[in-house]
């Protein structure tokens, strides 16, 4: 094989980044438009369901909703009659873009050892650590997901750090949100890490809280004495904790501990709390529901999985939807994939079928503050939506094109990959030889 340089003098340099440039901007500029025609699609806003529209999308944007077939000038139809539309399902508190398969993976960014930067952990910060090039993305987004909320998954101390949006498209600027939340888990995984119990794990909740409160009003630059128990990092990264600007996702199963969580948003009560698995939040859905405090749920546990889940049902989110609270179906892990599957589980036990839906888009938009761009079909938002075969929340039913800023993505995943390749092997030669 021969090699070639090209030697580049400013001249062709210049040349060549400003075609380069142009080249950029004319795929912005323009970018394909689409029709998406026949669906059913569900906006999950103010118009609702409609059984026959049209997605207009226009520069990664949906330019309208219509519910009629309609094709304006200069749009590419994609027929999709007899089919399903949604918006992309957002994936609640995952560690996609921090894990790999962990026997290969090398530094699993998922899980932090104490840093002398923090001694609480909620300094440590997710942002800096996505990589869109994990190999479980694509398996994610071809199961209809558009978007996750990343999360470190263990510190070993009071905090988990702040978390991420992100999208799932193929480019390396995977951020859509930094700092878009706090976590705590204050439930039996929480106190066995902070004094195996739970007379530790609250003290030193409410010390760190109320130092953070006592720091708002300092400089804390590394002249300055500080003899708090949390680092200064720590006080700066729990500011917009203290005043609501970032959620606080507190992990709690037992209904004394979630009644724990409520009571500490009347002692600070600028918190933004959102409760997280709450296996027992049906013991106490209306104390939940007036502190207007959403939750984050999987709705699988229905048997004691421990001491603190004694009350585990597969009714919890269809109850704690009736009784007014806003829920969100996630699971604190990298195979949020399956979450339809737990979606569907709740929907057959109790929650209606849009909040199924609700649960995977809009209600994780609002509860993250991305909701102005995502969760939903309407007018101005991101063209980030989903053609399915059928109902999502059929397991018999698959996502057959996924759009991110409205470009159709490749529906291929390395799981898909191997199955293909190993199809049509060439039997003449090993296994392990075929590529």
């Amino acid at each position: 094989m021969r090699h070639f340089i090209k030697i580049f003098t400013p001249r062709t340099l210049t040349a060549f980044f400003t075609s380069a440039s142009l080249l950029v901007m004319s795929q912005s500029v323009f970018a394909e438009k689409i029709a998406i025609t026949g669906a059913q699609i569900h906006t999950l806003a103010a118009a609702g369901v409609i059984e026959k529209g049209t997605v207009l999308i226009d520069n990664g944007k949906i330019q309208q909703v219509l519910d009629s077939v309609t094709v304006p000038s200069g749009y590419r139809e994609i027929d999709a009659a007899g089919k399903v539309v949604t918006p992309g399902f957002i994936g609640a508190l995952t560690s996609l873009g921090l894990e790999e398969v962990s026997m290969s993976a090398g530094v699993v960014d998922a899980r932090v050892d104490a840093h002398p930067v923090s001694t609480v952990g909620a300094a440590y910060d997710v942002q800096f650590a996505i990589n869109p090039d994990s190999t479980i993305i694509p398996i994610t987004r071809v199961e209809g997901f558009t978007n996750a909320v990343s999360s470190i998954s263990r510190t070993g101390q009071l905090f988990n750090g702040q978390g991420a949006v992100i999208d799932l498209g193929s480019d390396f600027d995977a951020i859509v949100k930094s700092n878009a939340f706090m976590h705590v888990n204050v439930g039996d995984g929480g106190a066995d890490n902070n004094g195996e119990s739970r007379a530790a794990l609250w003290v030193a909740l409410n010390q760190s809280l109320s130092e953070a409160a006592y720091a708002a009003e300092l400089e804390l630059s590394p002249s300055d004495d500080w003899e708090g128990m949390i680092t200064r990092a720590d006080a700066r990264a729990l500011r917009p904790v203290l005043s609501g600007e970032m959620p606080l996702l507190m992990t709690a199963d037992r209904a004394s501990d979630i009644l724990q969580a409520l009571a500490l948003k009347q002692r600070f009560a600028g918190l933004n709390i959102v409760l997280v698995s709450a296996t027992e939040g049906w013991r106490v859905a209306a104390q939940i529901a007036q502190a207007n405090v959403p939750v984050i749920l999987s709705p699988e546990n229905n048997l004691p999985g421990g001491f603190d889940q004694l009350g585990a049902t597969l009714l919890n989110a269809g109850r704690l939807h009736k009784a007014g609270v806003m829920v969100a179906i996630g699971m604190d892990t990298h195979n949020i994939r399956l979450a339809p599957q737990h979606a569907a589980n709740a929907v057959a036990n109790g929650l209606p079928h849009s909040a199924g839906l609700a649960a995977l888009t809009i209600n994780v938009a609002k509860i993250f503050g991305v909701d102005a761009e995502l969760g939903s079909l309407e007018t101005g938002k991101q063209a980030n939506l989903v053609i399915w075969s059928g109902d999502p929340l059929e397991v018999t039913e698959a996502a057959e094109q996924v759009f991110i800023e409205g470009e159709p993505v490749e529906m291929t995943s390395r799981q898909i990959q191997l199955r293909d390749r190993y199809l049509k092997r060439d039997p003449s030669k090993p296994v392990a030889y075929t590529r």
